[in-house]
């Protein structure tokens, strides 16, 4: 991931960066273990993570 760094002293400023990405992971790890769709805008598109991150599953 390309991040910028955040230009501020504040620790409450500094401390949201963190607490974002730990949300995005859960939201990722949930959306995974519940088939539900995790949704960002990626280069200008709307994807779905989870579909990136599953595996590939055999044809029966």
């Amino acid at each position: 991931m390309n991040r910028k760094p955040i230009d501020s002293n504040d620790p409450d400023i500094l401390a949201s960066a963190k607490a974002l990405r730990r949300a995005g992971r859960r939201a990722l790890q949930l959306g995974l273990a519940t088939g539900t769709p995790v949704y960002v805008l990626r280069n200008g598109k709307i994807i779905d993570l989870t579909k990136q991150k599953r595996p590939k599953q055999k044809a029966k």
